[in-house]
């Protein structure tokens, strides 16, 4: 087995955003101070022309001929603090929350063969893809749920506002996703009415059709499962895909392409049919929308803007929370406390300054240094982490996680035990970060959970890491859901699915032909996977569903299609 394991690291408690910047924060103070020295020598040179200056002391402001160390301290704070400003300070997960309104939707795609035809640029699949992620964009609130069909109906998503899971599927949405050739379109108006029944919300429900409508099936078989949708309060939209002159199919056979071609050896044509979408929309009082019409998405909001909608709240977004303002605001008093300091003259408005100037140095220290920094241990394992001193960052991390149970310390702990080959103890303390954490922290807590349990599978020899790796394939999963363009995710999920169909572990860390070699072991923080890879890897959680549908159509034969026609 080829590879390398991708691992999350341990989080501090911040960060800074844009590090390179924090130059500034020592640069600054110290032009500052050189310009206001340099300005005061200036001065002093120009007011010893005038005469002695003891003589020139009693004739100008007593500030004239200060030595403006205080001003000095003002202003080279006031610019540490801008400087720490401008690199965008972060800590603090700050929580997003949209509001938004949406009907509850079904989009039902032909994935027949015929759907490969390329009479639509670049074919009718690829363009039924762009059409479901307009409406997306349109309909940013709906529920939605994604099922695929040729022979047969298979729900690919359930009902959901996840756009990373929807993307995932629909992204690899082919004609071997359906295993059972031909089309029947009455069986996924079914699917969808029976889907779109399980849900409890007060919106609205609407079943979208998007097919070739090149269907080997009676028209009243499609009519009766369109009038059982209305029967169930189902809006059905039906969109019609390709051009009535047709055309042929390409496929791929013996690694060439070439086309499709019927029992009796003739290239197939097919052709755009509108007459079971029509008679669908017909029966259910829908909408139907022809191949030739334009802007499809637009028009199935708008067939869908009667629907009465649900207002939902939903979660996005786990960004640190910026505190740049923490430091640009006292930039800014320090700079008001100067200017009103430089506009005073004589002896008692100094001391008074001087007074001002510690107080103001000492509410800065306090803003800065307020309880908004984590325990040290903690700063001390992230380092210890980075010296690859895991032994001592285990401890640190565990001693900060016996007093702060909070799913950030619980995931650092597991996450140093991880480095320490500790597998079994690491993936139950990172399962328990991952129950109530944030997004971010959950995401970070089962990609390490997951390679853990694919670290135990590989190790064990025979079947008997089959069960870790089963684990790893479903924390992988969700994962990816979570995050389906991770590459990382996706390596170590691809790991763990190639081992799990060869059939348990790898024979003992390394000594085994299929293991990878003692440098390929080590896990990497960072993606390693190039854009090429990352593609071929797309898609990986659904693929192995695909395999077990597989396996079971092989199985047993495959029915018939109507007439023999299977596209």
């Amino acid at each position: 087995m080829e590879g390398a394991f991708a691992m999350s690291v341990p989080i501090a408690m911040g960060f800074i955003e844009r590090p390179y910047l924090l130059a500034l924060a020592i640069v600054l103070p110290v032009l500052f101070v050189w310009l206001l020295r340099r300005n005061r020598l200036q001065r002093q040179r120009r007011l010893a022309r005038l005469g002695a200056l003891d003589v020139v002391r009693r004739l100008v402001p007593a500030t004239a001929l200060s030595g403006g160390k205080w001003r000095a301290v003002r202003l080279a704070l006031a610019a540490a603090c801008a400087g720490i400003a401008i690199a965008g300070p972060r800590w603090g997960y700050e929580r997003m929350v949209v509001r938004s309104t949406g009907v509850d939707l079904v989009i039902a795609v032909d994935a027949s063969l015929s759907m490969m035809a390329t009479d639509e640029k670049p074919s009718r699949l690829e363009r039924v893809k762009q059409e479901i992620r307009r409406l997306r964009a349109l309909s940013p609130g709906d529920r939605v749920g994604l099922l695929a069909f040729a022979g047969k109906s298979y729900v690919l998503s359930p009902i959901t506002v996840d756009e990373g899971a929807l993307d995932l599927f629909l992204d690899n949405l082919d004609p071997s996703v359906v295993g059972q050739a031909g089309s029947s379109i009455a069986s996924t108006i079914i699917q969808g009415t029976n889907l779109l029944a399980l849900t409890k919300t007060g919106a609205d429900r609407a079943l979208v059709v998007m097919s070739d409508g090149e269907g080997f099936e009676l028209q009243d078989e499609v009519a009766a499962a369109a009038k059982r949708a209305a029967d169930n309060n189902v809006s059905l939209v039906t969109v019609g895909f390709g051009t009535p002159q047709g055309s042929t199919i390409p496929i791929r056979e013996n690694g060439a392409m070439t086309q499709k071609k019927d029992q009796s050896g003739q290239v197939v044509v097919t052709r755009y049919s509108p007459t079971l979408l029509e008679a669908a929309a017909t029966a259910a009082n829908g909408t139907f929308i022809p191949a030739e019409a334009t802007d499809k998405a637009a028009r199935i909001k708008s067939a869908l803007s009667k629907l009465r909608t649900q207002a939902r709240t939903t979660q996005t977004g786990d960004n640190l929370t910026p505190r740049y303002q923490w430091f640009l605001l006292p930039a800014i008093l320090l700079l008001w406390l100067d200017t009103v300091l430089g506009g005073r003259h004589g002896r008692r408005r100094r001391s008074a300054a001087s007074a001002e100037t510690a107080v103001a140095a000492a509410l800065v220290a306090a803003v800065v240094l307020s309880g908004c920094a984590p325990p040290r241990d903690a700063f001390d394992g992230v380092a210890a982490y980075k010296a690859q001193d895991y032994q001592r960052a285990a401890a640190l991390f565990k001693r900060v996680a016996e007093d702060d149970k909070s799913p950030g310390a619980l995931y650092n702990y597991g996450t140093a035990l991880l480095a320490l080959d500790s597998t079994e103890s690491a993936a139950e303390i990172l399962e328990r970060a991952a129950e109530k954490a944030d997004p971010e922290i959950q995401y970070r807590a089962r990609f390490n959970a997951g390679l853990a349990h694919l670290l135990r599978g590989l190790a064990l020899p025979g079947d008997s890491g089959s069960a870790d790796l089963k684990i790893a394939l479903a924390t992988y999963k969700r994962v990816l859901l979570q995050r389906p363009t991770d590459p990382d995710a996706k390596w170590n999920y691809e790991l763990a699915l190639r081992k799990e169909k060869q059939g348990g572990g790898g024979g003992g860390g390394g000594q085994s032909d299929a293991s990878p070699s003692p440098s390929e072991q080590q896990p990497k923080p960072q993606p390693t996977l190039a854009q090429r890879q990352a593609e071929q890897l797309l898609g990986s959680a659904e693929r192995e569903e695909r395999d077990v549908q597989s396996k079971k159509q092989k199985q047993s034969p495959q029915e018939t299609p109507p007439n023999g026609k299977d596209w």
